[in-house]
């Protein structure tokens, strides 16, 4: 719309001031709140997430159509780079909401300064587990366990027990069995690398990493090429024991081409082994559209979209009363005792831990 306003020198001129005001406002979207449907103007949101965000598309056209904010999806690379991105561009917001924190990068998050505060009513919904930031910069979304997933087949022609403990990777009768991720490089494995560390101790897990290099361990760049070209159930290799999620087997019925209604992989909880992961979304500051942000939060931690997560992003979703689909109910697992590494510890800690795991394993 083109405006243009003529001040006259007449006793009209306050008059014309308002309508001025007015005319002026319908030249610009609305800054800070969200439009009602059926207005012309509509609010357009940008939403910063990693590259593995995924919801269903009839329940983000509710949201938008209910609401009238529309959504712009900016994908930033994994999560440590998107949130890096975020960082480097804090004088010029690339976005008004962040989704994809997770309690390995939350120290720095919360540290960058770069998100404002917003306890939304939706939090008496989520178990206080998940919340890890008191002032509510960083709002849990949802959840997820990094585990070992087995090829039950393999170890049951094999006559070979499956692992029971950490320790039994190194022994010879497991050697060559296992693919594991590079923690610079992907988050499995950075978790799995934290795990490890919570169980041996600082002075132990390089020693146990050295076992496994001797035990032919194989790591890769990201989890799939780890789980869809060596590991043998994903993609035929000739590892069956990979780095992976609790969900992988719930993942692997619903895409499984051969009809299978149980999944070919099962989850290897050992003790100490498994590490919880829970990502967060954030308003950044320096939005012009709070209200609008405000709003999308509620959305991600309200029942309708919590319930879309699991086979969707194939994590676990925080709201207490969000059902779980049949899939999870059956093959999904959530580990009573995964590693605890406190956030700021990781953060203190995770390039010397990362660099002092590289000198052990790729140099």
């Amino acid at each position: 719309m083109k405006c243009n306003i003529r001040m006259m020198r007449t006793g009209t001129a306050f008059l014309l001031f308002l309508f001025a005001t007015i005319l002026l406002a319908g030249c610009n979207p609305v800054a800070d709140l969200a439009t009602p449907p059926g207005q012309a103007e509509r609010t357009t949101l940008v939403v910063a997430t990693h590259d593995s965000f995924s919801a269903s598309e009839d329940v983000l056209a509710e949201f938008s159509t209910q609401t009238g904010i529309e959504l712009q999806f900016l994908g930033l690379g994994d999560a440590g780079e998107a949130l890096n991105k975020l960082i480097l561009s804090k004088d010029a917001p690339l976005a008004d909401v962040f989704y994809g924190v997770d309690n390995t990068f939350l120290s720095r998050a919360l540290n960058a300064d770069i998100f404002v505060p917003y306890a939304s009513p939706l939090l008496s919904e989520i178990p206080d587990a998940y919340k890890l930031d008191p002032e509510a910069r960083m709002l849990p979304v949802d959840y997820g366990f990094i585990t070992l997933n087995g090829d039950r087949d393999w170890f049951a022609q094999k006559g070979l027990p499956l692992p029971a403990t950490l320790e039994d990777l190194i022994q010879p009768a497991y050697r060559g069995l296992l693919v594991v991720e590079n923690p610079a490089s992907s988050s499995p494995g950075l978790a799995f690398l934290l795990a490890t560390i919570a169980y041996f101790g600082e002075d132990g897990y390089l020693d146990y990493w050295q076992a496994l290099r001797a035990n032919d361990v194989l790591v890769t760049d990201g989890w799939s090429q780890a789980y869809y070209e060596h590991f043998t159930v994903g993609g035929g290799g000739d590892r069956p024991l990979v780095v992976s999620y609790t969900t992988s087997p719930p993942a692997d019925v619903l895409f499984a081409t051969d009809g299978r209604t149980e999944p070919a992989s099962v989850n290897v909880n050992l003790p100490g082994g498994t590490f919880r992961q829970i990502e967060f979304v954030g308003i950044v500051a320096g939005t012009k559209k709070l209200v609008a942000a405000q709003t999308f939060v509620d959305f991600l931690l309200d029942k309708r979209f919590q319930e879309d997560i699991p086979l969707q992003m194939f994590v676990y979703p925080v709201h207490s009363r969000a059902a779980l689909p049949d899939l999870f109910v059956q093959f999904g697992e959530t580990p009573d005792d995964p590693a605890v590494v406190d956030s700021a510890r990781i953060e203190a800690n995770r390039e010397s831990w990362i660099a002092a795991w590289t000198d052990v394993m790729v140099r």
